[in-house]
């Protein structure tokens, strides 16, 4: 896909002294009505689900990820940029989780995240949870990020969101402590259908309403549009 122009998202102190964790991952004070109403949860599961054999097509084109995690009453959220699709059927996630960071505590005592796609709309909110950790402030409360609850999982699922993918870990302790990589399994995935459907995507032509790609710095690149090759001739 074609990227649309860059854009930059400014954090205070994002640059510097924020350690390891932030390399590997990168709130806003944006309030919960900033949302359209067509993004808020509703009381019954507010979104479709996405055929699991299809759910790599959410995260194929790379971009960044909002994780989201939970245990013991505790959630928080981070942003991260390493994650890639593994396998068809069943279908897994891979991604890097930093091992100084709350969201490994949570993942490696629930076994379990969910990855939210987030749009450029959300790219300040992106940053900022990528750039405090969860151990000094409630990131959902500073950012006004608003949840509802996955289908299968414990950790939220962040409303406003193009697509959500429950994931569930398979335990592979070399890889965890030596490399902070995980494997999961896609158990759910859902996407809004203004933006994701038939195992397609077909973005609103609204630019807020795009996926994002975070290069370093607060830039980001918006996913810009698709364009299909022959592989005849």
């Amino acid at each position: 896909m074609r990227n649309l122009p860059g854009i930059r998202v400014s954090a205070k102190g994002l640059d510097g002294a924020r350690g390891k964790a932030a390399g590997k991952t990168f709130h806003s004070n944006m309030a919960a009505d900033s949302f359209p109403a067509a993004a808020m949860p509703s009381a019954m599961f507010p979104y479709p689900a996405v055929e699991l054999a299809k759910s790599y097509r959410l995260l194929n084109h790379g971009p960044t990820v909002l994780v989201t995690s939970a245990h013991g009453g505790v959630s928080n959220v981070m942003a991260a940029s390493w994650s890639m699709p593994l396998d068809f059927n069943p279908p897994k996630v891979l991604l890097v989780i930093d091992r100084t960071a709350l969201t490994r505590e949570l993942v490696d005592a629930s076994g379990e995240f969910a990855l939210n796609l987030p749009t450029r709309a959300q790219a300040q909110q992106t940053l900022a949870v990528g750039s405090d950790s969860g151990r000094e402030h409630d990131k959902f409360a500073e950012t006004g990020l608003v949840t509802f609850p996955a289908q299968q999982i414990s950790a939220p699922l962040i409303a406003g969101c193009l697509g959500w993918l429950e994931c569930r870990v398979i335990p592979e302790p070399h890889n965890q402590e030596k490399y902070d990589l995980f494997i999961a399994e896609v158990v759910a995935a859902w996407a809004d259908p203004a933006a994701f459907s038939a195992g397609r995507w077909h973005f609103p032509a609204d630019p807020a309403q795009r996926s994002i790609h975070y290069l370093a710095g607060g830039a980001f690149f918006a996913t810009g549009e698709a364009f299909e090759v022959s592989a005849e001739g």
